[in-house]
């Protein structure tokens, strides 16, 4: 396979061995290889539905800050689709100027979808969180692979995303990928030839 023809997870794996950033100037992390992975998460078509069937979304682990991926990320949810969007964060108190949340508990409704920037190692925490208050749909950013994780926020009836961008994800399905480059699914800087 060549760097022209990388997927998408291929690439995040790609673009963290040669040290480079992501779109938002943080450094991409190496997701677990392909022929590694014993959890097989929704296809195409099941991730399209869970999007839309959503009609909210919290964000656990958003941030103020934008360079982070879930301030870019939440700046595309409120600007470009109808979902209600929720910030967790307990550092934080307002984001794009709406209310932060200490936790999924204090939130003003159960959420559709619980979209994850965190650390793999906090991600069963936040599993426990997102059952308990009966959220449907545990979304794990792009980059997290952890096949544990998966089996375990299942185990609690959850619905699992892994390894993928909700942005990117909702804007693939939504033919707005053309504002940065053609619908190909493939991430490359280099010309086709």
């Amino acid at each position: 396979m060549t760097e022209q023809s990388l997927p998408l997870a291929a690439a995040t794996r790609q673009i963290s061995l040669n040290g480079a950033s992501g779109p938002s100037g943080v450094a991409c992390t190496v997701a677990t290889p392909e022929s590694e992975r014993r959890w097989q998460g929704p296809d195409a078509a099941e991730r399209n539905g869970i999007l839309e069937k959503a009609r909210s979304i919290a964000i656990v682990g958003a941030s103020a800050n934008p360079s982070r991926a879930s301030y870019f990320v939440a700046t595309y949810l409120l600007q470009s689709t109808n979902y209600t969007v929720y910030f967790i964060n307990p550092k934080e108190s307002e984001i794009l100027g709406h209310p932060v949340y200490k936790d999924l508990a204090s939130l003003p409704e159960v959420p559709d979808i619980v979209d994850v920037f965190r650390r793999s190692s906090a991600i069963k925490s936040v599993a426990d969180d997102a059952a308990a208050v009966g959220a449907p749909v545990l979304w794990i950013q792009l980059g997290i692979w952890d096949d544990d994780v998966a089996e375990y926020s299942e185990s609690l009836g959850l619905e699992v995303v892994m390894d993928r961008c909700i942005k990117i994800e909702h804007a693939r399905f939504h033919q707005g990928l053309h504002l940065f480059g053609f619908n190909t699914g493939v991430i490359s800087s280099r010309r086709a030839r």
